[in-house]
């Protein structure tokens, strides 16, 4: 009897855990680990930097495109990356994906097997396979979530998904491109008790473009502010991240719902906060309202105006975790550079990013002028780390480097290398960001 007692409380507890993960409690966050995809790639800094400057303006000319960005996308089969992949599961039994962490956008995606993926680019993990799955459901054409989606088909009798299945095209501004069916499944996070069923996906199962997919993850998690977006499919009202250093290796907090304990004594200094602004062209993105920028102690010659958004959806500010470094208008950016080169009597070249030589005989690193992003609200007090990088490669000398650099239109987008260090919470329900210095490796 006693047995029979302590088996009747086990599968009551049991039931009572799997209601509360079921209904996505918003007081229990989910927290997930995010990893660097440059991890491992052998090259110098140097080389990262260049590299990191020429995927941040592609970027940014995909954004100017008015159509969704990913990150996904890279210049070349083995370019390193500077955006974050986060380890998921998917399906009952679950099957491990790699996505990568991308606010520029909103759909998730993974690359699929059914029966085979005909057009697929190769990856570390196995494809996912929903016949694997026995929680798997095909969307049809009718369906919300399919509505919601800016380009999607139905499937016929003769189609390898199905009759009336919902097909999604999902295009970037690089011509890059995701197509295949869309289905809903169970989707489990690594190290968070938390089995959350009917998520909406992409199975893709044609992923092509003029540039290659990224190798070694298996497709994009959007984390955007539309409705196939993770954080809205979730229903938490905000989420959160911390990027820890970029040269260094150990992961990155990323975090749905609000912990109690959110900004505990980890935290570095006072918690700042500023509005976020929604767009009627461009949904998506997350709008800040930019005001200025100040080098040392000379705020430059910059009207509000300039970070704006405009009637016509162009222009403006946006916060972007996919973004590599931070791209500035090109008057704005050669205003910031002249600043530099006015106040650090030091050589300097700009090869896409400005650097100064550090004489041989400097016993050490000269300072730096300060650099201060001016928001509604809110000044972005960058410590050095955040936007200087010391480079020691080139035959012996040394430089440091502005890691800003020029975007190719009037937008400007505050990448992921500004923000390490910070934790930032996305604040969907008060629509508001707020950010504050913290260890991000003990969030």
């Amino acid at each position: 009897m006693a047995e029979m007692h302590k088996l009747s409380f086990l599968l009551l507890a049991l039931l009572v855990a799997q209601l509360a993960i079921t209904c996505s409690d918003a007081t229990t966050p989910v927290r997930m680990h995010l990893t660097r995809t440059h991890s491992g790639s052998g090259l110098s800094w140097r080389e990262t930097l260049q590299r990191m400057a020429l995927r941040s303006k592609a970027r940014a000319a995909q954004f100017h495109s008015g159509s969704s960005a990913s990150g996904q996308v890279v210049p070349g089969q083995g370019d390193p990356n500077t955006e974050y992949r986060v380890r998921l599961a998917v399906g009952t039994p679950p099957q491990p994906v790699e996505l990568t962490l991308d606010t520029g956008s909103d759909l998730i995606w993974t690359q699929c097997q059914l029966g085979s993926c005909p057009s697929c680019y190769d990856q570390a993990l196995p494809y996912f396979d929903p016949s694997r799955s026995s929680t798997v459901s095909r969307l049809d054409c009718g369906s919300p979530a399919c509505q919601d989606l800016d380009l999607s088909s139905c499937g016929t009798r003769k189609s390898q998904w199905g009759n009336q299945a919902c097909v999604y095209t999902y295009w970037y501004g690089d011509k890059s491109v995701t197509t295949g069916f869309l289905g809903a499944d169970t989707f489990t996070f690594a190290g968070a008790a938390a089995a959350l069923p009917g998520v909406a996906f992409g199975c893709g199962l044609f992923n092509n473009g003029l540039l290659k997919f990224n190798v070694t993850g298996t497709g994009i998690v959007g984390f955007g502010r539309g409705t196939l977006s993770l954080p809205s499919q979730l229903k938490v009202d905000n989420f959160s991240y911390c990027f820890t250093p970029e040269t260094g290796s150990k992961p990155s907090p990323v975090l749905l719902g609000l912990p109690a304990n959110l900004y505990s004594s980890s935290a570095r200094g006072a918690v700042q906060t500023t509005r976020l602004i929604q767009s009627p062209t461009v949904p998506t993105f997350y709008y800040l309202s930019l005001k200025g920028i100040t080098v040392g102690s000379t705020r430059l010659a910059i009207p509000d105006s300039t970070f704006a958004l405009t009637k016509d959806g162009t222009g403006g500010t946006i916060i972007d975790s996919g973004t590599a470094i931070t791209t500035l208008p090109p008057h704005v950016y050669r205003l910031l550079r002249d600043a530099f080169v006015s106040q650090v009597k030091l050589k300097a070249n700009d090869e896409g990013l400005l650097c100064f030589e550090v004489p041989a005989r400097a016993k050490k690193l000269p300072r730096m002028p300060r650099l201060a992003l001016h928001f509604e609200g809110a000044t972005l007090e960058l410590p050095r780390e955040n936007y200087m990088l010391d480079v020691d490669e080139r035959k012996g000398h040394r430089e440091m480097c502005i890691v800003i650099t020029e975007g190719g239109d009037e937008m400007t987008i505050i990448g992921n290398y500004q923000q390490q260090n910070m934790h930032i919470l996305y604040d969907l329900a008060g629509n508001k960001l707020s950010f504050v210095p913290a260890r991000c490796d003990r969030v």
